[in-house]
């Protein structure tokens, strides 16, 4: 990796990763030539990216706190304005550079996915992205399947949350790194893809390699919970649009405020999804 682009990572790495995240840097390239035009990114090729995924840990380290603090004004959705927020932090930590940030959940007009994440996880070598394609002869006929990343430390237990563009900045040498194939066999890549479309809601997936570690008990309560009714599990579907009012004791921290509507979250592929998110 060229110096400047390790020192760069290093920056966004201090920003990040004590809150629960990781980065990884990619090509523009490598992402667009995955892609029909529809989908590439306007840049040019040796453009600078970063991926960046939230491990188990950033329920604890970055989303507790941020609830505690004054950042949730105007509530829409704690986890996303929590990601927004240190993201914005990444940008206000390097204001030399011109940055884009796109979140995973982003969409144009026309409701295209500004990013497919499960692409750039894979390009970026982060996580493998298993899809219908690497099952030989597999057993599903006409059923559409929808692919799934699996992370080589964590299973299914993380989430990618966007990409860092850099315009302006080019890396033509960068180092292309592989994902880790954690499930190599058909048998194993099946049962996974199964799991992930007609189980998930079991997690059982997740587990396609043995995590070093899984979302808690906590987690997994809030992310099973239908997004509309996420804020009443934090407390926060109150009638009153007073300030905000913590509780510590409580096993999430209350605020007082209205709930609104969430946005769907948006998939790798566009017509192949299953029909309901399983969450992050």
């Amino acid at each position: 990796m060229e110096p400047h682009v390790a020192e760069l990572k290093l920056k966004i790495e201090d920003t990040l990763c004590p809150f629960g995240f990781e980065i990884y840097p990619f090509q523009v390239a490598w992402y667009n030539e995955l892609l029909p035009p529809a989908f590439h990114l306007p840049l040019p090729g040796p453009t600078l990216a970063f991926l960046v995924l939230s491990t188990p840990a950033m329920f604890d380290q970055a989303l507790k706190p941020f609830l505690q603090s004054h950042h949730l004004q105007p509530l829409t959705d704690p986890v996303d304005q929590c990601v927004a927020y240190h993201l914005r932090r990444v940008t206000e930590s390097l204001p030399e550079l011109q940055m884009e940030v796109i979140a995973d959940y982003e969409v144009h007009p026309n409701r295209r996915p500004k990013i497919l994440a499960q692409t750039a996880a894979h390009v970026a070598g982060a996580a493998y992205y298993y899809q219908r394609q690497d099952v030989e002869a597999d057993p599903w006929g006409t059923q559409h399947i929808a692919g799934v990343c699996i992370h080589p430390r964590f299973g299914g237990w993380f989430a990618i949350r966007g990409v860092v563009l850099l315009p302006g900045i080019e890396v033509p040498d960068l180092p292309r790194r592989k994902p880790p194939d954690c499930v190599p066999s058909r048998a194993a890549r099946i049962t996974l893809l199964e799991g992930f479309n007609f189980h998930w809601r079991d997690w059982t997936y997740r587990d396609a390699v043995t995590p070093q570690e899984r979302y808690s008990e906590e987690q997994k309560t809030y992310f099973s919970t239908p997004p509309a009714q996420r804020l009443a599990l934090l407390g926060l579907a109150q009638p009153s649009e007073e300030s905000c009012i913590i509780f510590p004791e409580l096993p999430f921290t209350t605020l007082t405020k209205k709930p609104q509507n969430t946005r769907a979250r948006s998939w790798l592929s566009p017509s192949i999804s299953p029909p309901i998110s399983p969450g992050p």
